[in-house]
């Protein structure tokens, strides 16, 4: 069965679906000695070369993983300061390589999701998935009902309008700090922090603890990871909206 030549090449996890479309109107992709156009389709048995470079073209049976991420690692492969990256600790993969869906920065803990399926994890990464992302944040400062409302409603920032969906209390501490629990609909950078910094207070601690259906396990600890079930696989294309290949 044939099947797009940009969607092969992104659930082998070389990029995304309009970025390898842009690779072949550049003229970089060949199929069986000719130059890709857009609209080609590809089978197991057609010969790929990407930069000259061939590219075995095989139907890869995907994996999943939910990583629970320290605030001292980088979600960067590679890293001129030599920091730890969230790659380090994941299983070593042949002929795929681990995609992250979406970012967390370096001192944000929490949950990140992995696949090999970049088609999938592009769609769970797109704004129009409306997949929303649940955080708990520890707050160093006096924190107003006026603030909370500012945040629930919008407030304009560098890059645009941002707003938390919901805000909700958390436990208590006995010092100046509290916790709250905020939902976001968009991943932007450091989106959370620069809205609770847009009203005077100082974000002491920020951990992903939900990306939309899926939780962070408590006994997934820091640095640990957990494949997810098959039924779990399934409610992820469900969210992102993606019929499954079964591989």
């Amino acid at each position: 069965m044939s099947e797009k030549l940009q969607k092969v090449l992104a659930n082998m996890g070389m990029g995304s679906r309009r970025g390898l479309e842009v690779w072949i109107t550049e003229g970089r992709i060949r199929v069986n000695g000719k130059v890709a156009k857009l609209g080609d389709r590809v089978e197991e048995d057609d010969h790929i070369m990407v930069d000259g470079k061939p590219i075995r073209y095989e139907q890869p049976k995907h994996r999943y993983l939910i990583y629970n991420k320290p605030s001292n690692e980088i979600c960067s492969r590679d890293d001129p300061e030599g920091r730890k990256s969230v790659f380090d600790k994941l299983p070593r993969l042949k002929k795929q390589r681990w995609i992250s869906v979406g970012r967390l920065d370096y001192s944000t803990s929490g949950l990140l999701i992995f696949t090999t399926d970049g088609e999938l994890a592009n769609k769970l990464m797109h704004p129009s998935s409306k997949i929303d992302r649940e955080y708990a944040v520890r707050i160093l400062g006096d924190v107003t009902e006026e603030i909370l409302n500012n945040m629930r409603e919008g407030v304009l920032l560098d890059d645009g309008m941002a707003k938390f969906t919901d805000i909700q209390k958390g436990r208590d501490e006995e010092s100046a700090n509290e916790w709250y629990y905020v939902v976001l609909m968009d991943g932007r950078n450091r989106e959370v922090r620069r809205l609770w910094e847009s009203q005077g207070l100082t974000v002491s601690r920020l951990k992903r603890v939900r990306y939309g259906h899926f939780f962070l396990p408590s006994a997934v600890k820091a640095g640990q990871y957990t494949d997810l079930k098959a039924k779990d696989i399934r409610l992820l294309y469900e969210m992102a909206g993606v019929k499954r290949n079964r591989r």
